[in-house]
């Protein structure tokens, strides 16, 4: 299984100066924000703009726009399987649930990222490696403490939020209610055994 570090390790092409790296993390901000924002289809001459760079600098950096697309995507995993050590400290139900909650934003962004990005990349291998990593041992935990039902896989757990995420709510706070609903679905036993 690869770790944080081995992914970005993975994308890493060179030793970078503080300037250097400053640059690559302006533009990997500036692409999440824009994608976001605006779709994969954003200009690289705009992204160079939102990261105070010029455009020569973001060709350094990523050749292509698929090298832009894998640095935001690997970057957000990093950042969601991070969240899951920040988390540790919590009982075991809220630190699942915080953690899926901020897989909520990461899967927004997957989204629109996963359409550019082959599923059987290498990159999206370690990815998902990576998310498994961090995200089945918290709920093994919830299991093993009786806060989440016992027959509830990991793969379970990503679906049915990944459903959730994927589906176009016509009210603001309704995702939210419904990821609610469904947690509490996973937090009680089944009923039929």
């Amino acid at each position: 299984m690869a770790s944080g570090d081995q992914l970005g390790e993975y994308l890493a092409r060179r030793p970078r100066r503080a300037d250097a790296q400053r640059n690559y993390d302006a533009l990997v901000a500036a692409a999440r924000e824009a994608f976001a924002e605006n779709g994969v289809s954003t200009s690289l001459e705009e992204i160079a703009r939102r990261a105070g760079v010029g455009i020569g600098t973001l060709y350094r950096n990523f050749p292509s726009r698929r090298e832009l697309f894998e640095a935001v995507y690997v970057d957000e995993v990093q950042a969601l399987s991070r969240s899951a050590g920040d988390l540790a400290h919590l009982p075991p139900w809220e630190s699942l649930v915080a953690w899926l909650n901020r897989f909520v934003a990461y899967a927004a962004t997957k989204r629109a990222l996963a359409e550019e990005l082959a599923h059987d990349s290498e990159v999206f291998r370690r990815c998902r490696s990576e998310i498994y990593a961090a995200g089945a041992p918290m709920l093994r935990r919830a299991q093993e403490a009786a806060a989440v039902r016992s027959d509830a896989s990991f793969d379970d757990v990503l679906r049915l939020i990944s459903g959730i995420v994927a589906f176009q709510f016509p009210e603001e706070g309704q995702r939210d209610r419904v990821l609610a609903i469904a947690l509490d679905g996973l937090r009680y036993p089944p009923a039929i055994g």
